[in-house]
């Protein structure tokens, strides 16, 4: 049996998912079932808490980026969440995130 798909709009920055077009400001639209946006929640909640590590990271100057496994995680997670929201979204979603380069090229 298919879970029902729901309207929702997304942002990325804040981390916010809402079934209200009209309640905060959007990037994405997507269509997904709850097992979906609970996959998506995680992810966003992932990447929260990474945010958070990077910022105390960031007092520490003599760790590079590119050496520093939370900037990692922090890469790997956001390619994540577009990769989903790119798989749920509308054509506008693609279109903008394909624009974006952000997704790792299909061999």
């Amino acid at each position: 049996m298919d879970e029902q798909k729901r309207t929702y709009y997304i942002d990325v920055g804040s981390g916010e998912i809402s079934r209200s077009a009209t309640a905060s400001t959007w990037s994405f639209k997507i269509e997904a079932t709850d097992v979906e946006i609970g996959q998506l929640r995680a992810l966003m909640e992932q990447n929260y808490s990474t945010e958070w590590k990077n910022f105390f990271r960031a007092h520490v100057p003599y760790v590079q980026y590119h050496y520093d496994r939370q900037n990692d995680e922090y890469d790997s997670t956001i390619q994540q969440i577009y990769g989903m929201l790119y798989q749920l979204g509308d054509e506008e979603a693609k279109n903008h995130i394909e624009s974006m380069n952000i997704l790792p090229q299909e061999q």
